[in-house]
């Protein structure tokens, strides 16, 4: 049976390490990468449980098994991953209705992903779900930046109801969207 929670335990956190590096981009051939999607960034243990003692991460279980997660990151966690530093100072210029994202109270989608097994059976959509109910009443909007390549990942946060506010090429060339949910 699968559940939808936060994360609590150390085994948790480590299931998700393992699920995030079978993931990662550099490990993936530009098949998989077209076909399924990726995550970027590699975090440690200590980043992933500081981030996750500021606001817990969003977990989808199967049994005692970790097959899903949406990682909860706040504005106090910027300078702890140094590869989403640019991120967070565009979110000092780009503006969402008139104001700079920086003045708004949101949550950042650290990042998301979604075990191979258990892909196109509603796991992505009921875990923004629960990520929606967990945040809504404390923040006003989920943020996240998504690769232009990762269309899979793009096409998925559009369902649920993600709009591009804005996009960038990053000095490495790799093009971004930076993408927001209002609840």
């Amino acid at each position: 049976m699968i559940t939808y929670t936060t994360s609590k335990t150390k085994e948790e956190l480590e299931q998700i390490l393992a699920l995030q590096k079978q993931n990662l981009a550099v490990g993936l051939t530009a098949e998989e990468i077209a076909a399924q999607g990726f995550v970027t960034v590699s975090h440690s243990f200590e980043d992933l449980d500081k981030m996750n003692e500021l606001e817990a991460h969003v977990i989808a279980k199967d049994n005692d098994r970790v097959i899903a997660y949406l990682l909860a990151m706040t504005v106090r966690s910027r300078c702890d991953i140094p590869i989403l530093l640019p991120m967070f100072g565009m979110f000092e210029e780009v503006t969402y209705q008139y104001k700079k994202i920086a003045d708004y109270n949101y949550i950042v989608v650290g990042q998301v992903c979604v075990a191979a097994n258990y892909r196109g059976k509603g796991i992505f959509d009921a875990c923004y779900a629960a990520y929606k109910s967990y945040f809504k009443d404390r923040y006003d909007f989920a943020i996240t930046e998504i690769a232009t390549r990762n269309q899979r990942s793009l096409n998925a946060h559009k369902r649920v109801g993600f709009k591009t506010i804005h996009q960038y090429t990053a000095p490495d060339g790799e093009e971004w969207n930076i993408v927001l949910w209002k609840w």
